[in-house]
């Protein structure tokens, strides 16, 4: 898969992002970091798949709820309200990626180690049920 320089910009930019808002929760809910997460994920997310494609996506009518709900989270946290802001970004978040799940799933099962973990009865299970998936166990 070949991506153009803004493309891998947008991917490490969205990574950074994502990495960073971990790290915010993890740290208990630091604003800070959470915040620098937020701005690089909004950022890298138009510079990996387009201007045009990410406004397609986030103003579809089925996904204009979770658009609103991951909106109105990034909001709160830059606002300094980091508990409601990342609850409400997490049901965005599920509301506007929740139809990836199984492509997630399915593509981590292919992976050597990480397949092997994902094959363990009861790891399977939650993660199935998680995703909405049948089980291949």
């Amino acid at each position: 898969m070949w991506l153009s320089d803004t493309q891998k910009i947008g991917a490490g930019l969205t990574s950074f992002g994502i990495f960073f808002m971990f790290l915010g929760v993890v740290l208990l809910l630091d604003t800070g970091l959470m915040s620098i997460g937020n701005i690089l994920f909004i950022l890298g997310v138009p510079m990996l798949i387009g201007p045009k494609r990410t406004l397609g996506f986030f103003s579809r009518p089925g996904k204009v709820r979770g658009s609103i709900c991951f909106v109105v989270g990034v909001l709160l946290v830059l606002f300094k309200m980091p508990f409601f802001g990342m609850g409400l970004e997490l049901f965005g978040f599920i509301n506007l990626f929740g139809d990836f799940f199984p492509a997630v799933v399915s593509f981590l099962r292919s992976l050597p180690f990480v397949g092997q973990f994902l094959s363990i009865p009861m790891i399977a299970r939650v993660v199935d049920r998680f995703a909405g998936v049948s089980s291949p166990v």
